[in-house]
């Protein structure tokens, strides 16, 4: 952004927020207060994104306190989930047609206040009713989010430079949660909610000052379609969780993915002759955007198993605290950022297809690596340098992907171009828990009717109560270690299948992300 640009289009002082008297959305040349508009835009995707592994540590005492079941306590983490997930696409439509900006407020404030009902929650319904409403509140702001950086920033370096402060929040919020959570559940559990109502409060205030608001497209509601891809993705999504907690061939499994399949075809008929569909066919009919949100879904796979069996095996296996496992993740984030803004930087310079494709084969190589874990594996030898070249490729991916998913399309479908690339990272965690908590689950019994019947024989030997149990504990460590050792080489090769995905498919090229202020046909 030019100085003579800023002199020959002032913004008007009549106006509100540098928006337009007729309503036309705010240009960026428009705006004075970029830093301050990507550091609200940023903080409130780090609320997000944060809140989805930040409880995971205070779960144990979440159950002591309120007497969760260990059959509902995975539904403290599933409430937030699904509805994040099921409801990102309505979220991102409702900015379009009613405002970025206020979708984008309306989000953040519903996080703060479901998060202070969280805080204060006395029984499992208040809890989940907290989650399910965090959950509604994120599919409002995320989506808007990303639209509000595709629409205030100018197409090349300096939204490629907000674009990486943006994926580095994205994709650092998991850890950052990691750590959090740990540290504020040393205080109290309750403290991993309340953390989120001043955030949100601060980000919404400042949001009517510094975020200029969008124009309202016309159009109606695809009611419809609404619910038929909501509930679908909702269905589906959970019941590829529920597999990874029973199997496959679970009926309540069954059930749910049969259903969510059926109701998705039914939204994709319904979207196909709508004429204010919820998903316009047209975000979808595009090479790139196609490969990217393909690829989007393998990372999310990717992050959310990577955060889930490591988590469990260095607190189970390794022995450490809930505060150290957190901390054990921090180079993670470190990784990312450094990764996001050498990524940020090369865009300019070489195509996406080249830094992502870089980027894949780099996570490849960390789930590689920590499908070579033993029991007596340490943290600095066999851990750390597999941490660090995942975050890196993980950095590489998404800030090309993310530049690659929304490139092209028109101003008034960026909020559901952007809600549509977090609903595959969200189903694709799901995907990926699922299937690789099913290829673990099938390992670590294999394993452990392997050794069953040495410990049998030790015990039947006049070995003591206590040599027994001992035997039988590093049998678990041993058969948990294989298992998760299975999944996390399952991972690399899927991840693997990404590369080539990506560096045959993504054919964009970076000069047309540098021209992106007005629609690009590209891929």
């Amino acid at each position: 952004m030019s100085e003579d640009v800023i002199k020959a289009d002032p913004p008007d002082p009549r106006r509100v927020d540098g928006a337009a008297d007729s309503g036309a959305e705010p240009s960026a040349h428009g705006h004075r207060n970029l830093g301050i508009a990507l550091a609200l835009i940023s903080m409130a995707q780090l609320m997000v994104v944060l809140d989805g592994t930040i409880v995971n540590i205070a779960l144990p005492h979440i159950q002591t306190d309120l007497g969760f079941t260990n059959a509902s306590l995975p539904w403290v983490v599933n409430a937030y989930a699904l509805a994040f997930g099921g409801l990102l696409l309505l979220g991102g439509r409702m900015g379009d047609i009613l405002g970025r900006r206020k979708v984008f407020i309306f989000g953040v404030v519903l996080f703060g206040v479901a998060s202070f009902l969280g805080g204060i929650a006395q029984s499992e319904t208040m809890l989940l009713a907290s989650r399910i409403l965090q959950g509604v509140a994120a599919a409002a702001a995320s989506p808007n989010a990303l639209a509000l950086i595709t629409t205030t920033f100018p197409a090349g370096k300096e939204r490629n430079r907000a674009m990486g402060v943006y994926a580095a929040m994205s994709g650092a919020g998991a850890a950052v949660g990691l750590i959090l959570g740990g540290a504020l559940t040393e205080a109290s559990w309750r403290w991993t909610f309340f953390i989120n109502t001043p955030i949100g409060l601060i980000v919404a205030v400042l949001a009517l000052r510094y975020l200029g608001e969008s124009a309202r497209q016309t159009g109606k509601f695809d009611l419809p379609g609404a619910i038929t891809g909501t509930v679908g993705l909702t269905s589906l999504v959970y019941g590829l969780t529920h597999a990874a907690q029973s199997s496959w061939s679970d009926p309540t499994t069954v059930a749910f993915i049969a259903a969510g399949v059926v109701l998705i075809a039914v939204f994709l008929t319904i979207e196909a002759r709508s004429r204010h569909a919820l998903m316009p066919f047209r975000i979808l009919a595009n090479r790139t955007r196609g490969v990217s949100f393909f690829v989007m879904l393998i990372v999310g796979a990717a992050m959310f198993s990577m955060f889930y069996f490591l988590g469990i095996f260095i607190q189970n296996v390794m022995g450490y605290s809930a505060l150290k496992t957190g901390f054990a993740f921090l180079p993670f984030s470190f990784g990312i950022v450094v990764a996001a803004q050498v990524a940020s930087t090369l865009i300019a310079r070489l195509d996406p297809r080249w830094i992502a494709g870089a980027g894949t084969l780099l996570a490849a190589g960390g789930m590689f690596g920590f499908s070579q874990l033993e029991v007596d594996s340490t943290y600095f030898t066999h851990l750390l340098p597999f941490i660090l070249l995942l975050s890196f490729g993980m950095g590489l991916i998404f800030v090309p992907l993310t530049l690659t998913a929304v490139s092209g399309v028109a101003n008034e479908d960026s909020g559901v171009g952007s809600a549509v690339l977090n609903t595959v990272q969200q189903i694709g965690g799901a995907i990926g828990l699922a299937l690789l908590g099913t290829v673990s689950t099938t390992a670590i019994k294999d394993k452990f009717t392997e050794l069953a019947p040495g410990i049998a024989k030790a015990a039947q030997s006049g070995s003591s109560p206590d040599q027994v149990k001992q035997l039988q504990a590093q049998a678990e460590g041993i058969a948990t270690t294989h298992g998760f050792t299975v999944a996390f080489m399952v991972s690399a090769f899927i991840i693997l299948g990404a590369a080539v995905v990506t560096l045959v498919g993504l054919s964009v090229k970076h000069e047309d992300l540098a021209n992106d202020g007005q629609p690009v046909h590209i891929g």
